[in-house]
């Protein structure tokens, strides 16, 4: 168990038992994973922003030095070009994987994304595509980060049909997501919570595994209150979850959606019909945020089997802060304020 400034993280166990093993954190469960991808794939290149020497969060280290310098390549600082490149080397037959290196930085290759990327398969009658495109890019707050290093994009990309959008909750989760995104044969975003790179340290198979897509996993399971969320915000409902069972003997089934676009409206469903209450948060703006799609859409599914309003601890509708920053994350005590004002409901 490690602490950090707003969530405890919690490590699982590997998820294949028969495998050699290695305790990694999660930046280096990214780099495993684009090793085991390189080894195995002879057109796959990796390319962006620094990441020849390792990048800023060294989820490349090493792989230049082991590839070389044509697999393994820095880009001029322009994320339009990393994506518009990517979408070429797809195209072409390759395995593109572009860093972005913030996704805070990820807009100015919105168009290329959107535009181009998402719509390529569609609008060539599916002649064509660039399903061999991943976009990595460090997501989420950092405890410091302020305006441009600690937003949440997601719900961006997940208004655009053609995507997929990808945000794993650990080590072991990382790995495997990251490789069935690579694996995909659509183009993938995958953010990385870039607070999780060094706090969170797990047991994670050597060799490579994939983690199905669109698959939300139901961690906990409960009779009173379903918790969603993704990324870092899941470390906090488990904790949430143990508070409420602690102090008001509430028992909440805690969801890791991980897959944004396409996301698992069945698993999320099939649970509020159980608990007739649902909680989602995240660490992007209540407006216009995921859990508002999620919301919505349990609304339409399980209303008449809700014992209460569904309830969003979002960030604020702000910019992102800075020495307030651990103000404006949903931490733990707003989660457990809403959990107890459904029960009462």
């Amino acid at each position: 168990m490690l602490y950090h400034f707003f969530f405890a993280f919690f490590p699982i166990l590997p998820l294949l038992k028969t495998c050699p093993t290695q305790k990694m954190n999660l930046f280096q469960s990214i780099t495993s994973a684009l090793d085991n991808t390189l080894a195995s794939d002879p057109t796959a290149v990796i390319f962006g922003e620094d990441v020849a020497f390792g990048g800023v969060f060294r989820c490349t280290v090493g792989l230049r030095d082991k590839y070389g310098k044509d697999r393994v390549f820095n880009t001029p600082l322009c994320e339009q070009g990393i994506v518009g490149f990517g979408i070429g080397v797809a195209v072409a037959g390759a395995t593109a994987i572009a860093e972005i290196q913030f996704a805070d930085y990820i807009f100015p290759a919105f168009d290329q994304i959107v535009n181009e990327a998402a719509k390529y398969r569609y609008r060539s009658g599916n002649m064509f595509d660039c399903g061999n495109l991943t976009i990595r890019a460090p997501w989420g707050c950092v405890g410091h980060g302020s305006l441009y290093h600690s937003q949440s994009p997601e719900a961006f990309f997940a208004h655009c049909p053609g995507l997929k959008v990808v945000i794993p909750r650990s080590p072991i989760q990382a790995k495997g997501l990251l490789l069935s995104c690579i694996a995909d044969k659509n183009p993938c975003i995958f953010f990385e919570p870039k607070i999780l790179y060094r706090a969170a340290v797990e047991q994670v198979p050597e060799d490579p595994y994939t983690i199905p897509l669109s698959q939300a996993e139901v961690l906990q399971e409960g009779s009173d209150v379903t918790l969603v969320a993704w990324g870092t915000q899941i470390h906090v409902l488990k904790e949430v979850a143990s508070m409420a069972q602690e102090k008001l003997g509430v028992s909440c089934e805690v969801i890791d959606l991980q897959t944004i676009l396409p996301w698992d409206i069945e698993t999320v469903c099939k649970s509020v019909v159980k608990t007739g209450r649902l909680l989602i948060s995240h660490e992007a703006p209540v407006t216009g945020g995921f859990a508002s799609e999620i919301s919505s859409t349990v609304q339409e599914e399980c209303f008449l089997n809700l014992e209460a309003p569904i309830s969003r601890v979002c960030g604020y509708d702000t910019p992102f802060p800075h020495i307030f920053e651990p103000f404006y994350i949903p931490d733990k005590w707003k989660c457990f304020e809403a959990i107890k004002k459904m029960i009462n409901y």
